[in-house]
């Protein structure tokens, strides 16, 4: 039976794809450094640890394990980290992400499903935001996002991948069973650290920003429950 590969499947939006593949009766292999994913949240998927930048293990992979399409989700995703150091994300978000692009057509793989995000459109001029909303990403995480995504377009001309991008805001919530959900060291997401707080794991929980144009200043934030991030991105699969 063919096979999709899940990068960065061990990672919290990741395993929940992971899992909702699996569900769904899908033969799944994840590769993954464990840099930010855990072992324990990948189960019933074989798990290759290993760099992305690796393109022995990623013609390893896609040519002996018979991998129909790729799931792409590894990257960095911190907006305040993307704005101290650019280089990183620039390597990790798009000049790897090429090189699993070179990787898929050398190795005949035409089905890409790229999980972005919605910090590609920058402060938007209406809400809600619309899919062809301008695209002007307002920090360097975004902007190597959108990079990739236009990259993947000028393959899917230029080598025929066919792909879906995702692109969504804030992923919250766990699996209903309880078995994964978020599993961040140190933790920077907003409601985990309000219940840690509400936990008394820590001391409070810090909101940052007072000059957003709402009743008290703070920011008002769109979220959308993991499970249904990994519901999508089936769909998508299936849609290719």
């Amino acid at each position: 039976m063919s096979r999709v590969l899940v990068t960065g499947g061990a990672g919290y939006v990741g395993s929940h794809v992971v899992r909702a593949l699996l569900d769904a009766g899908r033969n799944v292999v994840v590769l993954d450094d464990l840099s930010k994913g855990h072992r324990a949240a990948v189960r019933g998927a074989e798990l290759i640890v290993a760099d992305i930048a690796d393109q022995q293990v990623l013609d390893r992979v896609l040519r002996d394990g018979a991998v129909s399409a790729v799931v792409h989700m590894v990257a960095l995703c911190e907006v305040g980290a993307s704005m101290v150091d650019p280089s990183s994300y620039y390597s990790q978000n798009v000049a790897r992400g090429i090189g699993l692009l070179d990787a898929a057509v050398r190795n005949r793989v035409t089905r890409f499903v790229f999980s972005s995000t919605a910090a590609v459109y920058g402060d938007p001029v209406q809400i809600p935001i619309v899919e062809d909303h301008i695209l002007r990403p307002t920090n360097p995480y975004g902007e190597t996002k959108l990079a990739f995504e236009r990259a993947l377009a000028w393959y899917d001309r230029a080598y025929g991948m066919d792909h879906v991008v995702l692109r969504y805001f804030n992923a919250a919530g766990a699996h209903p069973d309880g078995s994964i959900g978020e599993d961040h060291e140190p933790e920077s997401h907003l409601i985990p650290c309000l219940l840690r707080a509400v936990g008394k794991e820590d001391e409070a929980a810090r909101i940052f920003g007072n000059d957003y144009p709402t009743r008290d200043g703070t920011c008002v934030r769109d979220y959308v429950h993991v499970s249904d991030l990994a519901d999508a991105h089936l769909l998508a699969l299936v849609a290719l």
